[in-house]
């Protein structure tokens, strides 16, 4: 029988409709020191891209979080992260080190790049339009030119159509790339040969010629290879 009196609640259904104060406290905290810990985990990995941080290189937790502003918190958090991803090293008792690949690894991790990037080279051939392709030769000149934040290889497989290479390329294997390929940019002469090289492929995929495409990048990437293997044999000798 409807009395038109509301029921009362019990104790544990207002605990059940209204979270407690210092859980709801806790779950702010933890979202905060998330974006905190994202906050320094890209600072150090555009540190690494840009070639602040190289290959064997200490990282001061101390000195990254006073400069950040945070607490040792989420930089321990994104130190975790970095080591999950394998882009830094640390041992019991011992500072964060950037990772220093040997002579093996690196051609390893380059023999891979060359087959990711020689086939979303010639998938992206087929998947770019027309006004993408030609917009990708003016890009490519423009960068050949003048210094230029353009990156062929991940604008490549960010565009080839395959989820899983642009995954592999752009997120999980980008930074170590990203590190070795400025080393490698580095030897004498190979920045103007990599530009030509660069143009060489653009030009065949605005050609829509996907088997020369992915053949100039297997060969722009094995050149690379070779000269990052002797800039890193002469650095350890």
């Amino acid at each position: 029988m409807n009395t038109g009196v509301a029921p009362k609640l019990s104790t544990l259904d207002v605990v059940q409709l209204e979270p407690s104060v210092p859980a709801q406290q806790a779950a702010d905290d933890g979202d905060r020191s998330n974006t905190l810990a994202d906050r320094v985990l890209q600072d150090v990995l555009d540190r690494i891209a840009g070639g602040e941080f190289e290959p064997g290189s200490v990282i001061n937790e101390v000195d990254l979080a006073r400069r950040l502003a945070v607490s040792r918190g989420p930089v321990r958090e994104a130190m975790r992260r970095l080591e999950g991803r394998k882009l830094i090293a640390r041992n019991p008792f011992t500072r964060a080190r950037v990772v220093s690949l040997g002579h093996a690894e690196i051609r390893e991790i380059f023999e891979m790049r060359e087959g990711l990037e020689g086939m979303a080279t010639r998938l992206a051939c087929a998947h770019m339009s027309d006004e993408s392709l030609c917009a990708l030769i003016g890009a490519v000149e423009s960068a050949g030119q003048t210094p230029s934040a353009f990156d062929l290889h991940r604008h490549i497989a960010e565009n080839c159509g395959n989820g899983r290479i642009r995954d592999l390329l752009c997120d999980e294997l980008y930074y170590l790339l990203r590190m070795y390929r400025r080393q490698s940019g580095d030897a004498p002469g190979r920045r103007a040969e990599a530009s030509e090289e660069h143009w060489q492929i653009a030009s065949a995929m605005n050609q829509r010629n996907g088997p020369l495409a992915e053949s100039l990048m297997r060969a722009h990437i094995r050149r690379a290879t070779e000269h990052l293997v002797a800039i890193e044999a002469a650095s350890r000798s």
